[in-house]
């Protein structure tokens, strides 16, 4: 995996959209896998949370068959998250400020998701 592109992609989103403030790529399961986050947010906590509301979300779904889970928001006073399902094994965290265009963020994800689904499906070289 090329944690240098995740990089890339969780910074390319952050100047797409004005307002976000913090990104992170984790496994399904809560592990942390990249982020970009400021030192007021600590990131595996994020990347827990994240997860297991994308779980809850995911059965939610299911359960009321709604079709297959894109991603969740959840709002604060100070801005919201965003959290969106990275095929069936990762998901992408994003967190903005009361700025953050959220219509924008969603029509800006969707490349960036096939992305980093690509980043981290594709094998790493012989030998390496």
């Amino acid at each position: 995996m090329d944690r240098q592109a995740l990089a890339l992609e969780m910074r390319g989103l952050r100047e797409q959209v004005p307002g976000i403030t913090d990104t992170a790529v984790a496994a399904v399961d809560g592990l942390l896998i990249a982020a970009d986050t400021a030192d007021s947010i600590e990131p595996e906590g994020l990347a827990a949370l994240a997860a297991a509301g994308l779980g809850l979300a995911r059965r939610t779904a299911d359960a009321t068959a709604r079709g297959a889970l894109r991603r969740m928001v959840t709002y604060g006073s100070h801005g919201c998250a965003a959290v969106y399902a990275v095929g069936d094994t990762a998901l992408l965290v994003v967190v903005g400020d009361e700025s953050m265009d959220v219509d924008a963020l969603h029509r800006a994800t969707r490349p960036t998701l096939r992305r980093i689904d690509s980043i981290l499906t594709e094998e790493a070289p012989e030998g390496v």
